[in-house]
């Protein structure tokens, strides 16, 4: 019989912070969450219709447990007015492009100002450079320039990755920056500021669930 003692890691508070997902349509917004949810790629493209709901539990080293409730919002244009709807009250915000498509990044830019006005500079911001599976060896492909982007990001206080949910490039490493950020602007502790410096995300349980019905209706690439 195991007689080890019941784990504590019930006892240790659980806070919620809100990310938001932001980006044109089929930029590959909800492949990026579901490879980092559920470690799963869906190569055919469904748009999402208004936005879903995943929600993913981490570890930070030390003792702090931290779970994230994610909104895949619609890239679609029609949609574009419901956007506060989803991001209000936000803590983070993954802002979406396709490397291989200048205007989706140039749409970035719109729903960080918009981000702003409306939220405030505390929210912690990380912008994805998706599909770089797309890039051949000459990057003939590429329309956005990795340095110009980077650029982009410093100035408006956003840390820039380079993403392929079809390889699972640097997700977790994104989602990880992000959730220590978030940590660092909004834990009121000194506890928990000292644990999200330490820079070390452990995935301790898994979740995910769709709002309002049926998410297979709602996912995108």
């Amino acid at each position: 019989m195991d007689q080890s003692p019941p784990s504590s890691a019930n006892s240790v508070p659980l806070e919620k912070f809100k990310v938001v997902l932001l980006g044109e349509g089929c930029v590959g917004k909800t492949s990026l969450v579901l490879r980092y949810v559920e470690n799963k790629f869906n190569p055919k493209h469904v748009t999402t219709l208004q936005a879903s709901f995943f929600t993913k539990r981490i570890n930070l080293a030390g003792s702090k447990r931290v779970e994230l409730s994610i909104w895949d919002t619609a890239g679609q244009e029609r949609f574009h007015a419901l956007g506060p709807v989803y991001y209000r009250g936000s803590h983070g915000a993954v802002l979406v492009y396709d490397v291989t498509d200048e205007d989706s990044f140039e749409k970035v830019k719109t729903w960080v100002r918009e981000l702003r006005m409306i939220i405030g500079d505390r929210v912690q911001l990380v912008v994805a450079g998706n599909k770089i599976d797309l890039l051949d060896k000459d990057n003939q492909q590429r329309r956005v320039d990795a340095a110009n982007a980077e650029e982009y990001c410093r100035s408006v206080g956003a840390v820039h990755f380079e993403t392929s949910a079809k390889l699972n490039r640097n997700i977790d490493e994104m989602f990880s920056t992000l959730t220590q950020n978030i940590c660092r602007t909004f834990s009121d502790s000194p506890a928990s500021k000292r644990a999200s410096s330490r820079n070390t995300l452990v995935v301790a349980d898994d979740e995910h669930s769709a709002a309002n019905g049926n998410r297979e209706s709602k996912k995108c690439c």
